[in-house]
This record gives structure tokens, sequence and C-alpha cells, in this order.
């Protein structure tokens, strides 16, 4: 398949439902799941898609029938949902979803998860999933609680109850080797996002054990979402600082992506990289400038998509940034917080085994005109500032923390952890500059130790 480098991933091939404007398409051309909606309240869309009678249509030229080879939700009615906690406290959001849905419809509601997904929280929604015989599991909200609906349909399927039956079914340092040993969910997740997480354009799960304060990964047969309900203007609940440090966390994606070295890269994974960089920074810096701007925030929305497709569509490996950064959200570091401390670092770290891929990075950020305004204003020379300079300066200007003591990581005994656990991350062996020992790990966390 050919990519065109100069347009971005977005809806304007595709045309809306004539009865209620609805986009509904592939997440990806060559994937059967997710199915993205855009262009409709959620909670309207949430209704259309889990009703019996419900026979959506793709928004395309070509589009007669129904997109499912079968549908998702066929035969399913008992809905668990699985709601953000500020979202449902602080809105009238999920009040509306459920009186749409109807009482008969939802049989259980968890209201919040905490960030980075703990098995004992996993475990109680497992245990109230099975008592209400729940069918379909629907989240609102960030990615924490998109990780938690695919571990916990994993865990119904195999019967797990306690953290050593939930030890046993993650993948282990690969989560990339498929365990064959397993059974496969058979309880589908429809996802709305209110974050850039991406958690819902994968497979895999991530959760951490209470006991150890690692995470691990829980791949194949982990399934994501099948639908995933894209609402623009309800991100606006969204609080900034986790608005724009998850697009962080996709920016990441995207940088890494670009920056690998190996086997799996390609032109095709490089222009998903390039698309969704180009989507992602200029609409956070609008998002960063007016918070109501909902066409930034649908730009954002979609330049996920293409970061998420880097990894889980071309298979391309991530590196330190990620490797490392998945053992600071145990110690309380949110998801893009992580990015947003690490991936400058990272960048300057590796460059002196792959800095010609940097420097299609750089090039690709000065192009754009809300970046190039930003590094012009800081004084930056195109020719001079090198790839870490130019994310340090955009992950400032959103505002982000930009050192570990600024998220609470100070001490040679956390410094320490952090540095063990990492080694046991597949992501830190794939950086362009394998991680091998713990100094390593320390060489970057010194960097940006604050």
């Amino acid at each position: 398949m050919s990519y065109n480098n100069n347009k971005d991933h977005d809806d304007t091939e595709h045309h809306p439902d004539p009865t209620d404007g609805e986009i509904f398409r592939p997440a990806y051309p060559d994937s059967s799941t997710p199915y993205i909606s855009t262009h409709l309240p959620f909670h309207l869309a949430v209704a259309k898609h889990l009703s019996p009678s419900s026979s959506p249509t793709t928004s395309s030229p070509s589009s007669s029938s129904s997109p499912y080879r079968h549908h998702p939700f066929a035969n399913k009615t008992r809905v668990y949902i699985i709601a953000s906690a500020s979202l449902s406290q602080n809105t009238s959001h999920i009040s509306t979803l459920l009186s749409t849905l109807g009482g008969d419809t939802v049989v259980g509601i968890r209201y919040g998860m905490r960030p980075h997904t703990f098995f004992s929280e996993i475990l109680e929604v497992v245990h109230d999933a099975r008592k209400t015989k729940a069918e379909i599991l629907v989240t609102v909200g960030a990615g924490s609680l998109t990780d938690g609906a695919k571990i916990i349909a994993l865990a119904l399927a195999n019967h797990a109850s306690t953290l050593e039956d939930l030890e046993r079914l993650h993948a282990g340092k690969d989560w990339s080797v498929p365990r064959e040993d397993l059974v496969v969910p058979e309880v589908p997740i429809l996802a709305v996002p209110t974050s850039l997480s991406g958690g819902e354009y994968s497979f895999l799960g991530g959760g951490t054990d209470d006991r150890t304060k690692g995470k691990v990964g829980f791949g194949y047969p982990t399934k994501g979402p099948v639908v995933v309900v894209l609402d623009a203007e309800l991100t606006r609940t969204t609080p900034e600082a986790v608005w724009l440090q998850s697009g962080v966390r996709a920016v990441d994606h995207c940088v890494e992506g670009l920056c690998a070295v190996s086997e799996r890269v390609s032109k095709e994974s490089d222009a998903s990289a390039e698309r969704g960089l180009r989507a992602l920074v200029p609409g956070l810096l609008r998002c960063k400038k007016d918070g109501k701007d909902v066409e930034a925030r649908r730009r954002c929305q979609l330049g996920v998509i293409e970061a998420m497709g880097v990894v889980f569509r071309f298979g391309v490996p991530m590196g330190a940034s990620h490797g490392i950064g998945h053992q600071l959200g145990p110690l309380g570091v949110g998801h893009g917080e992580t990015s947003c401390v690490l991936l400058p670092a990272v960048c300057r770290y590796n460059a002196e085994v792959n800095r010609e891929r940097q420097d299609k990075v750089r090039e690709i950020l000065w192009e754009e005109k809300e970046a190039r305004e930003l590094f012009d204003g800081e004084g930056l020379e195109r020719e001079e500032a090198d790839l870490g300079t130019l994310l340090d300066c955009f992950i400032s200007a959103l505002g982000m923390p930009r050192s570990l003591k600024e998220v609470g990581v100070e001490g040679e005994e956390k410094m320490d952890l952090v540095a063990r656990n990492a080694l046991h991350d597949h992501w830190c062996e794939t950086n362009p500059r394998p991680l091998k020992a713990k100094e390593d790990v320390r060489a970057i966390l010194e960097m940006v130790r604050g």
C-alpha cells in the first residue's frame, strides 16, 4: 500500500451517515478492528452500535452494507460500564449515557480506576462482571480504563480470580510472543477515549502488580476494542494536563518510531509516524492556546490512530522512553508525564547511533507552522538545534514537566528501582542504543533528575 506523506489521515474521504451525520470506518484499511465512529455525540454512538437492531454502514462511497463480517455485539445485551470517576462526578455525561442505554441494558458500572491499572482493581471488576454476567464492556475515560477492560476480558475468559492467576496470564518480558495456552476473550469492548493515550488501537494491555509495583504487558490473546467512539467535544471535559500529557505520549510513539533502528521499519511505517506527528504537534499547540478548539482536538484524535499504527500495525519496536517510562508509572507518574520527562533525553542518548533518522524528525517539526513559530520565538536555529532541544522546547511550551523531581521521583532508592525494573522491559532492549546494564538506564535518568 502506498501513502501520501502530505495528507493527514482524516475523514475527508468518507461520507457521513445521512440519518445522523456519523462517520464510521475502519481505523486501518488493512485491519478488521477497531472501527471508529466520529461526528456523533458519544452517548448516541454507543447506543447506536450496541442496539440489537443497529446495522451501521461504513462511511465510504462504495459502502452499501454492514461493515462487520460478524456483528461484534450480536445477541449480547448485558453491558458493564467502566467510567471515568471525574467524568461521573463532575459532569452529566455518564448519567446521559445510562439514560440513553436504558436500565435493562446496563448490568453494572465501575467508577474509575487508578492510573497504570493495578491488578487488585482489575480483579474487583472481574468479580463484579462475572457476578452480573456481563456480555459487553464499555469504557468511557482515559487509557487506564481501556487497558483494564482488555485485561478484565482476558481474565474472564481464563477464570482468573486472584493476583496469582493474573500473574500467570501476562506475557512476560516479550509481549509479542503469543500465549497459545490461554483462552481467547469473548467479551467485546467498546471504548470512548477521553485522552490521547491510544491504547484503544492495540491488543496489548498493561497492568501493575500491586506486590512488586512492576508493570507488565498482556499480549495475545488479549483483544483491543472492536469499536472506538471519538467525540472531540466530550474531550473538552478532560483536564488540560491529562489531554496534553497523553498527546505527548502519542508524539513519543511517532518519534521513537521514526528514530527506530530495526528491520521492522519501512516506508509505510515512517509515513504513518510522520502523518501522526504532523497532526499531533500542531494540534497540541493549538489546544494549549485554545482548549475549546474542537477541530484541533479531533485532529489530535486522528493523529493518535497513525501513532499507534506505527507500533501495532507495522510492528516497529519502541525505545527507552517507553521502556523506562513503564517503570516510572507504578511510582505515581502518569503515562504521558513519563514521555514529557524522558523523550528528549532518550533522543540525546541515542543520537550517536541514529542521528540521520533524528534529523528527519527535526525537519518534519520545522516544516509545521505552529512548531516553526514556537522555535523561532525561542531563538532556536534550524541548523543547530538537535532533536532533543526541539522536543524540550515543544514539551515546555505545553507546560508539561521536564524532570523526575517535578513528577515526584527523587532519591537513590527510587532511581535504582526504576533502573532495575527497566532492564526487564523489552523496549529497553530494542532501543536504538540498547540498555543492557543498570548504568545505561541511570545515564538517561541522570539527564532528567532535576
